[in-house]
């Protein structure tokens, strides 16, 4: 068993505001749990106080079922992957695997066999003998990895370990640390910025904003149903048009929709970009910016004064006026105060 329990967690700094503001979350035994927001949402902080390396100002977190408040970061049974990688650059690489082994006085044989069998995981066989200098971003990555494989700890932390890697070597070491969770079967837990690693990596993202927890869902829960527009924003493409709801009409550049919910007033119609050319409601809109991302072609323009985009093929027709076509069945609709979906 490897569970993590966080219990009304609070950190702050000097008495000031909270960095971690009363957070509450259990983490499985074995889950691959992913924490992802904007900069300063306080993720990275949530690691550093579930390794032990700062101190919480209020609440608890268990570790299989034990307090470890006051448990000293090296009796925690956790293993840390920070994304500057860490590594000694005087030793090789088998010295910086065996490192932790040689502090805990494993005996040499067992070290030798815990390295060998480590380096064959991450396919690092061949560069033991190698100095980190002398190695790639990613073969690096996959070195600090393996120092935190090679302890066998109860549940791994990782903090944007992919986040200094070129494209597609993210995408790479993306499929090698979900194989790497699935060999291991053991809790991660993994901080990035990154919507798309966040929704191919984790069997559950905690969306994170200001220190509180906005969301906590399978992938396709917080993709198909985000609770407020601030995971509608972060997580995919979304689009958000103010409209004025009066008896379940509303309108989009003179467009008519209807709806059969309970809603009244001003609100805010989402809907994703890729979603806006299959709808069975046409519109013209004027592209103001035209994208080419590889597969397809992302155009930006205004909908009732609102700037929004759509993903479209690249055989779609563009001109000066692109036709889209969307449904008031693809929307989402959130309250324009609280931002919460009505």
């Amino acid at each position: 068993m490897s569970s993590v329990v966080l219990k009304n967690l609070v950190k702050s700094y000097d008495g000031k505001k909270n960095v971690i503001d009363n957070i509450s979350l259990e983490i499985k035994d074995k889950e691959f749990v992913v924490l992802v927001g904007s900069s300063g949402c306080g993720k990275s902080t949530i690691l550093r106080l579930i390794s032990g390396l700062e101190e919480i100002t209020s609440g608890s977190i268990l570790i299989n079922d034990k307090v470890v408040n006051n448990v000293h970061p090296k009796d925690r049974d956790i293993a840390f992957v920070f994304q500057s990688y860490a590594l000694y650059p005087h030793m090789s690489v088998y010295e910086n695997i065996a490192f932790g082994l040689k502090m805990r006085k494993y005996p040499r044989t067992e070290i030798d066999n815990k390295v060998q069998e480590v380096a064959h995981i991450l396919n690092l066989d061949g560069l033991l003998d190698r100095k980190p200098r002398q190695l790639s971003g990613g073969q690096r990555q996959r070195v600090a990895l393996g120092r935190a494989i090679v302890r066998n700890p109860q549940v791994f932390l990782m903090d944007e370990p992919l986040s200094n890697l070129d494209a597609n070597l993210r995408v790479q070491m993306r499929s090698e640390i979900k194989k790497l969770h699935k060999q291991l079967k053991t809790t991660f837990i993994y901080v990035t910025h990154d919507q798309t690693e966040a929704l191919t990596m984790g069997d559950r993202i905690v969306v994170l904003d200001k220190g509180k927890i906005q969301q906590a869902d399978s992938p396709e829960e917080i993709y198909n149903n985000p609770k407020n527009k601030f995971v509608a924003r972060f997580i995919g493409q979304m689009n958000f048009i103010n409209v004025n709801i009066q008896a379940g009409h509303f309108s989009i550049e003179g467009v008519d929709f209807y709806i059969d919910k309970n809603i009244e007033g001003d609100v805010s119609a989402a809907i994703r970009a890729e979603k806006m050319i299959n709808g069975d409601k046409s519109l013209s809109v004027t592209p103001e910016i035209i994208e080419m991302t590889g597969g397809e072609r992302i155009i930006y323009f205004y909908l009732n004064g609102c700037k929004c985009s759509a993903r479209i093929p690249l055989d779609y027709p563009i001109g000066e006026q692109v036709k889209l076509n969307i449904s008031v069945d693809d929307m989402y609709f959130f309250d324009n105060i609280s931002g919460e979906v009505i």
